[in-house]
């Protein structure tokens, strides 16, 4: 037995890992797909949804969970800052975190930092309400100061402390081996993503987030991460070991199988550690 904790990436909600959590539970595990702040049910404003807030909502997630309970944090695209800070917080609780095309970011540096970086991204490119990269630059190295995001969050208006996608992208920058089915359902449940905790810089140590076990599983075909950026932030922070999955962004949707297989396998070798 063991328990996963999921975390959706942008835009998205506990929703997006309905097709993993059967296959996993056939397999005699439980799952808890949490819906983050300013996501799904866990509603709140941009202001309050930032990282601290995000890893406040998975740790009483663990915090629920019996002592003796195999714990593995997933991690999609964004939210892979979140399960890094997690394990800051709850090193002993946890037994390995996995990235998903997720971002992978050292003590230090923000989700930002790397964002700004994927300039072949399909997100990127066809953010709705998109700034110049100048712009988007000085922004990433102001916000890293406390003082200044807790004055952004005071002072600008809503549609400034968040993002979304254009709706004419979601299929090719997201979904482009799913199911008609699949943009069906993210034409009526995207929602705008919160800013303040993609400008954070993480604050982690050798002695406990670098005790936890890390595997990044790779996504080859992504629009969205890609896969140089991916492979960018592996070399940046190396984990104890790399999978891959031949899909696009979602590989949730379009091979839930072929992920629940490797979760699997992440399980038996946080195991063995």
């Amino acid at each position: 037995m063991a328990a996963f904790i999921f975390l959706h990436g942008s835009f998205h909600a506990a929703w997006n890992w309905h097709r993993v959590i059967p296959v996993l539970a056939d397999a005699g595990h439980t799952s808890i797909a949490l819906d983050l702040p300013g996501h799904g049910k866990n509603r709140m404003t941009p202001a309050s949804a930032g990282l601290a807030r995000n890893v406040q909502c998975v740790c009483d997630c663990i915090d629920a969970l019996a002592p003796d309970e195999d714990i593995v944090l997933v991690a999609h695209s964004r939210n892979g800052i979140v399960i890094s800070q997690t394990a800051e917080a709850r090193a002993e609780r946890i037994n390995g975190l996995v990235y998903l095309a997720a971002y992978l970011v050292p003590h230090g540096r923000s989700m930002m930092d790397y964002a700004i970086l994927d300039t072949q991204s399909l997100v990127v490119r066809n953010l709705a309400r998109p700034l110049p990269p100048a712009l988007l630059r000085r922004m990433v190295r102001m916000f890293k100061s406390p003082i200044m995001r807790k004055i952004g969050a005071a002072l600008l208006p809503h549609r400034m402390q968040t993002h979304s996608l254009r709706k004419e992208a979601y299929r090719e920058a997201l979904y482009h081996d799913c199911g008609e089915e699949i943009v069906e359902l993210a034409n009526a449940l995207l929602e705008e993503e919160p800013n303040w905790a993609g400008f954070e810089p993480l604050s982690l140590s050798a002695e406990k987030y670098g005790r936890v076990p890390k595997i990044y599983l790779e996504c080859l075909q992504d629009r969205a991460v890609t896969l140089p950026l991916q492979r960018r932030m592996q070399k940046d922070t190396p984990c104890d070991r790399v999978m891959a999955l031949d899909s696009s962004h979602s590989p949730f949707f379009s091979q839930p199988e072929k992920l629940a297989a490797a979760l699997g396998e992440c399980l038996a070798y946080f195991r063995t550690r």
